[in-house]
């Protein structure tokens, strides 16, 4: 299994250790087609890219693009920040951005008091191994499904780490509207279990590093294991051996703009 390109980066502009620069530079030496910045979004209360870095951020990721090579796509993992499936990318950002990941977060400004159950009540459950409620399950299901259907969302990443959805439910609904499911090669987010009933769904799927670092860009050996020991086809895998996904933000901003 060979990486084409890797859809999920961070750089100093939130968690990440690295620069633009220095990312590109790693992934021209892997070889790598095309490389995803997405820095943790707005709303994220210490990490989240801030919207008036934005100019400087696009300005310098142009420019290490042009240096390099690398093709960059203009990204954000954006925040579900609450059960109706509100993110903070929006359709006034779609012009700008060129990839939409999405994931549910811990530290999040949340639409209501009670959708903090989706990140922070769900991260404490899961630290204390305490079993998710149904109706937290519920809840978290639904946030990732409105938030599918409301937005061009390309990716959703490593689903259910630190959170409960129905894995199953979540993954016929990114079927349906041509989202791609994440499997992270960074963290433990779905069981063998869950992971093999996902990919009987016919869901498509990336595999991404959610590198923070230079050293983890096109990293997906722990995620290429997984996928080894489930049986998953790589025929699912729209970004190895040389295969390009086609992702949902493009083809709206060909319609819309």
């Amino acid at each position: 299994m060979r990486l084409t390109a890797d859809y999920h980066t961070h750089t100093v502009y939130s968690d990440g250790k690295n620069t633009f620069l220095e990312n590109f530079r790693r992934a021209k030496e892997l070889g790598l087609a095309e490389i995803g910045c997405t820095e943790h979004g707005f709303s994220h209360v210490f990490r989240g890219l801030k919207r008036r870095e934005l100019s400087q951020y696009i300005s310098e990721l142009r420019s290490a693009e042009k240096e390099t090579g690398v093709r960059a796509l203009l990204g954000l993992e954006s925040n579900i920040r609450g059960e109706s499936g509100l993110c903070d990318l929006n359709e006034r950002d779609f012009a700008q951005f060129e990839l939409f990941v999405v994931g549910i977060h811990v530290l999040v400004n949340y639409e209501r008091i009670y959708d903090s159950r989706l990140g922070l009540g769900s991260w404490a459950r899961s630290q204390m191994h305490i079993k998710p409620s149904k109706s937290l399950i519920r809840q978290t299901t639904n946030a990732f499904i409105h938030a599918v259907e409301k937005n061009p969302i390309d990716i959703i990443s490593h689903l259910n780490y630190g959170c409960f959805a129905d894995a199953v439910e979540v993954a016929k609904c990114c079927r349906d509207y041509g989202t791609y499911l994440e499997i992270s090669s960074k963290k433990a987010h779905l069981s063998d279990d869950e992971l093999a009933e996902v990919a009987n769904t016919g869901v498509r799927f990336v595999v991404n590093s959610d590198a923070h670092s230079i050293d983890r860009i096109g990293d997906v050996a722990r995620a290429e294991e997984q996928i080894r020991r489930v049986g998953v086809s790589l025929d699912l895998i729209d970004n190895i051996d040389g295969k390009m996904p086609s992702f949902r933000l493009a083809r709206w901003r060909k319609e819309h703009l």
